[in-house]
């Protein structure tokens, strides 16, 4: 019995010991591995600077999270420039183990156009003050949701130092992750592995990642290219790059008649029968009157509104007869020599290549410090807020911080947002056209589409705008790829043509539109010489 109770009270401390460790991972965590942790419960005056250009107008509010007792920073206002920082104590090294970078943000009113980036500063020159804080202040890392027009990313730009040089470059993490589109708390984490990779975390879900050293993974890569083309190498004067010539052989045949026109009256054809020649189309309206306030010195001479003729509804036609236009069948238009291989053909011609001055060879990243961190952005939405902003040196740290100060949270939201969709009987609808939606932007990503991504995006928002239109979307998507994939199995000779008559350009409102133009265009076409009616409001 003694042997045992002193294996017992022996093992004691140790139990205890891992015990109290467990449940307090963020305490432990404090002590060691966070590096700069803000929670926004204490207002924010006196620890954030407000930067004081002018150009910054936009309210910064200390603020309740909606449906929450939880405060974070919000932007308060519609079309305005934010700017804040927060300098750290220490500089935070970049150059050695692990960085973790998380925070919280959250849409209260949905997103349209604005960002709710974090810019981690770099030490500023000398004399800088945090009320000077602007888009010119240099930052090491830009990280964080942004969304507006053609943009639709969660950025994550390093700035890299050349060490030949000196020179920050800006370089973008390539497969960079879609903004989640409600108006839930997302948390975001960016796992930063010195001379090794980035890892982006929505929710704690791993969303892309990237290895600092690859071609692939950032643009433009951190390393330049060993070989760049010769800015002062100029094309020789006499360097042919025609592929095809016209035939200097060739000539006009005897019978080609240029003045041909296109169109001729067809003779064979007979005016209708029952034809009102001397009826016009419209006549003045009968029941209409001069205004009581109509002035005639002011307003000019008043003229009755026009109306259709109602005998013209049951006649074949009215006003004069013409007889129709039909092809011309010996028309032919311009006459043009044959193309032929040029016999002096060069080829394509590029500069030379020559070594690359700013080339450079390093084993992992050179970024400079992180010494403030600050909100810098123009938004055209308010309600953002800000929360819960995190650096450390441990992973494990952010997960805690996720599970205990986030999870609650959107746990509270969803189950929110899962009740009204329920009540109103959209929530099957919406989780498909989000779906749709996250589909059709990796879509528009697909490289042989390149060419039509402004194109795609813009059938994208407008269906993000206007719900009802998903079918319609996704139709003129399916062309669009379709018509993309057999121009290219068939030597690209095709230009791809989206339907005209979708319910996604009907339904848009945007006049700049290219669906628009072409349906417009279209229109002028088919009313070309029809009589224009004249109308004037009573």
């Amino acid at each position: 019995m003694k042997v045992l109770g002193l294996m017992i009270m022996g093992r004691f401390p140790l139990l205890l010991f891992l015990a109290f460790s467990s449940l307090q991972p963020i305490c432990y965590a404090a002590a060691d591995d966070v590096v700069f942790y803000d929670s926004f419960e204490e207002s924010f005056d006196g620890r954030w600077i407000v930067s004081d250009k002018d150009d910054y107008k936009g309210a910064w509010k200390h603020s309740k999270s909606e449906g929450h007792d939880d405060y974070g920073l919000l932007v308060s206002e519609k079309a305005r420039k934010y700017a804040i920082v927060k300098e750290l104590d220490e500089p935070v090294s970049l150059k050695d183990g692990t960085t973790v970078l998380q925070f919280e943000t959250r849409f209260q009113n949905g997103l349209e156009c604005g960002g709710a980036y974090l810019k981690y500063l770099r030490p500023q020159d000398a004399g800088w003050k945090p009320k000077d804080f602007d888009n010119e202040s240099p930052y090491s890392i830009m990280f964080g949701p942004d969304k507006c027009g053609l943009t639709n990313k969660v950025h994550f730009i390093l700035k890299h130092k050349n060490p030949k040089n000196g020179e920050y470059v800006e370089h973008h993490l390539g497969n960079a992750p879609l903004v989640p589109s409600d108006k839930l708390t997302h948390v975001y984490t960016a796992i930063l592995k010195t001379g090794s990779e980035v890892r982006i975390l929505i929710d704690g879900e791993e969303k892309a990642k990237g290895k600092f050293l690859s071609a692939e993974d950032f643009d433009p890569p951190l390393i330049p290219a060993k070989t760049i083309p010769d800015p002062d190498d100029k094309k020789p004067e006499d360097w042919d790059d025609k592929a095809k010539i016209p035939d200097p052989s060739a000539s006009k045949p005897g019978d080609w008649d240029e003045d041909a026109p296109m169109e001729i009256e067809d003779e064979e054809a007979v005016k209708p029968e029952g034809w009102l020649d001397n009826e016009p189309e419209e006549i003045d309206d009968p029941e209409a009157s001069k205004p009581d306030d109509w002035d005639d010195e002011e307003d000019g001479e008043w003229e009755a509104p026009k109306i259709d003729n109602p005998k013209c509804a049951t006649a074949p036609g009215c006003g004069e007869w013409k007889r129709p236009m039909k092809p011309n069948p010996a028309f032919k238009g311009r006459w043009y020599p044959p193309l032929i291989d040029n016999p002096n053909y060069n080829g394509t011609w590029k500069p030379r290549d020559i070594p690359n001055p700013k080339y450079f060879e390093v084993d992992k990243p050179d970024s400079a410090p992180i010494a403030a961190i600050g909100i810098e952005i123009w938004t055209m939405q308010d309600g953002i807020l800000f929360d819960n902003i995190l650096i450390a040196k441990n992973e494990k740290v952010a997960k805690s911080y996720r599970d205990t100060e986030w999870k609650p949270k959107f746990e509270v939201e969803k189950k929110k947002q899962k009740a009204e969709e329920q009540a109103n009987g959209s929530g099957e609808l919406e989780g498909f056209q989000k779906q749709v939606f996250d589909v059709l932007y990796k879509v528009a990503d697909i490289p042989f589409l390149s060419k039509y991504k402004p194109q795609i995006l813009d059938f994208i928002e407008r269906a993000e705008t206007q719900p009802n239109i998903t079918v319609g979307l996704l139709v003129s998507i399916v062309v669009l790829i379709l018509t993309v994939f057999f121009m290219l199995i068939s030597g690209g000779k095709q230009q791809p043509i989206v339907e005209k008559k979708t319910e996604v350009a009907e339904a848009s409102k945007d006049q700049g539109r290219t669906g628009e133009k072409e349906a417009e265009e279209e229109d002028n076409k088919e009313t070309a010489g029809a009589p224009r009616r004249r109308r004037r409001d009573t």
